[in-house]
């Protein structure tokens, strides 16, 4: 028979059993703070006492709500248990917390936590070995010692539920490790769960995180629960909520667990399913983890155009070039670009631009966007249209229509030519005499600014020495020259200078160069971060470089650094610069 699973019309009862752990795990927090802070302000010889009157000692029923506090020294109100900052120094916190273990404040409150279930015990053991880790205790500090042992105990009965595990097995691996013992009982009870398909919707969440944190994959029992735990998952993942899809993407992601395909799939179709119910930071987890996995589903943005945006303004801040995210973006475009705003259809447009990419409907795509602007020209904004325009020439895509009215006095007394706009409109310029010299607009500027580096990426001054000295060998001695700054506003990152046979210049007789080869440095930060595709305004510098009579060699940090011996490297640099050096001499023959 297969389980059932509330959706969360009817969650009473695990709204209140959510509570008492809420109430019990506060309630253990406050008696040790309590308790430390007592020692901190007697004398080290004195014992703790307890934060109750010995005719008000709790019941159990009295630790599943909230306790009474006492009349003579209230104690603060904390939160559940969560990471806090520290007022102490960390010697004073271990001094403080020794102090308390000392005296017979821990050996009571385990002697009290005795008498509860073992789920709620499990809880506020949990809660105690997880202030330890915060107050930085090492793992063979008596304190920690006696718990372990506490944990030992409780975990020898097997009764304990998949939550309280999991809370048990984060909180010893962030104190032991992977060597931890109750660890290892941890992971044995959880597997013997995972097998017999006991584990709800939010254990497994549990279960997943738990060994996103302390998953070993040289382990086969591991290896087997994670495969048993995926299938479970599988069977159960209409009765997933958004939160708990998106936790268990995330997992995965941390995983590195690329097997489980059909997991994914589904958790893909669930997502387009309560993608409503995401919040705007679960939106982009998801849609980032998919993006990894290589898995989309197009009704996940067949949804709300500011969505939409915020989804391609985050690619475009992170550098991140998904082809299903791009590809579903450009085919709602398509279909609904007239329900977009101005500034949303900028969003879009600008990232594809910015990222180097050109979907596959791009001639629809940029026949709706010259729909869009021959009849909602005047709504857009001056900054944005510039953005939008200057994207298109990233792919080659030539605004011809528009340049005059962009160009225009009146338009112009509009815009805030501050550095990055004047440099926008001047590559615009620049792209236009370039590559459509058929328009040229009246605007005039020798060259655009690259001080902000808006149009081309720096440099690596890392990569460069790394480059530097093979070059120098190869080249028999330091015939270049670094970081030219062309006419037209570009860096040029190495310059080689040829006379007209072919031969290669020192740059003391640069004054007759035949022809100039312009070398590529590209490190890591001009690519798009999960590709190895070039930035649009990269892609953009080097056609331009060619148009200006350069010979662009490009140098990839990826296929540098696999040159390990300094023989290999000056072998591949010579079979970068060579070829085109005797395409030259050959043709000069």
């Amino acid at each position: 028979m297969k389980k059932k699973y509330s959706t969360g019309n009817s969650v009473t009862a695990a709204t209140k059993k959510q509570n008492k752990k809420k109430n019990l795990r506060a309630f253990v927090l406050k008696w040790a703070l309590l308790a430390q802070r007592q020692v901190s302000a007697a004398p080290s010889s004195t014992s703790v006492p307890s934060p109750w009157k010995r005719g008000d000692e709790p019941t159990v029923q009295q630790l599943g709500r909230r306790v009474p506090k006492p009349a003579a020294r209230p104690a603060p109100h904390l939160p559940p248990h969560s990471p806090r900052a520290n007022p102490q120094s960390n010697a004073a916190a271990r001094v403080n917390m020794q102090a308390l273990f000392e005296g017979d404040g821990i050996p009571e409150l385990c002697s009290r936590l005795a008498d509860l279930p073992s789920n709620d015990r499990a809880e506020g053991l949990a809660t105690l070995l997880g202030a330890c880790v915060e107050f930085d205790l090492s793992a063979d500090s008596p304190l920690v010692l006696r718990l372990m042992n506490e944990c030992l105990q409780l975990l020898s009965h097997r009764d304990l539920g998949v939550a309280q595990l999991c809370h048990l097995g984060e909180v010893s691996y962030s104190l032991e490790g992977h060597k931890s013992a109750a660890l290892t009982e941890v992971l044995d009870s959880v597997g013997v769960a995972v097998e017999e398909n006991v584990a709800t919707p939010g254990e497994a969440v549990r279960v997943y995180s738990l060994l996103a944190q302390c998953y070993d994959p040289s382990s086969p029992r591991q290896m087997f629960m994670l495969s048993t735990l995926n299938r479970h998952t599988q069977r159960m993942v209409h009765w997933l909520k958004a939160t708990q899809v998106s936790m268990i993407l995330q997992s995965l992601l941390k995983l590195q667990h690329r097997q489980a395909i059909t997991l994914v799939l589904r958790l893909c179709h669930r997502a387009s399913q309560v993608f409503q119910a995401f919040s705007d930071e679960e939106v982009i987890k998801v849609l980032s983890a998919l993006m990894i996995f290589g898995q989309h589903d197009v009704k996940l943005l067949a949804c709300d155009p500011e969505l939409l945006s915020t989804v391609m303004e985050y690619c475009m801040q992170m550098r991140c070039r998904s082809e299903p995210i791009f590809e579903a973006v450009a085919e709602n475009f398509v279909c609904q670009a007239e329900q977009h705003s101005t500034l949303q259809i900028a969003k879009q447009i600008v990232a594809m631009g910015r990222l180097n990419y050109l979907p596959q409907c791009s001639s629809q795509m940029f026949k709706k966007l010259e729909s869009i602007l021959s009849t909602r020209f005047s709504q857009f904004q001056p900054r944005s249209l510039i953005e939008v325009l200057h994207a298109c020439i990233h792919l080659e895509r030539f605004p011809l229509n528009y340049m005059s009215k962009i160009f225009s006095p009146h338009r112009l007394q509009r815009i805030n030519l501050e550095l990055n706009t004047l440099g926008q409109l001047t590559q615009l310029h620049l792209a236009t005499s370039l590559e459509a010299p058929d328009c040229l607009t009246p605007l005039h500027v020798k060259k655009f600014s690259s001080e902000d580096w808006a149009f081309e990426t720096p440099v690596e001054s890392l990569f460069y020495r790394r480059i530097k000295g093979p070059l120098i060998l190869l080249l028999g001695g330091k015939l270049y020259s670094s970081r030219i700054l062309t006419p037209s506003g570009y860096t040029v990152d190495v310059e080689i200078c040829l006379d007209e046979n072919g031969y290669i210049l020192p740059p003391s007789r640069w004054d007759n160069v035949h022809r100039r080869l312009a070398l590529c440095l590209d490190g890591q930060n001009r690519f798009c971060s999960n590709t190895r595709h070039l930035l649009g305004k990269e892609a953009t510098k080097r056609r331009h470089l060619c148009r200006m009579g350069y010979e662009v060699v490009q140098i990839p940090y990826f296929d540098f650094e696999r040159m390990r011996t300094r023989k290999e490297q000056v072998k591949y640099l010579h079979n970068k610069i060579f070829p085109t050096i005797f395409k030259f001499s050959h043709q000069s023959q």
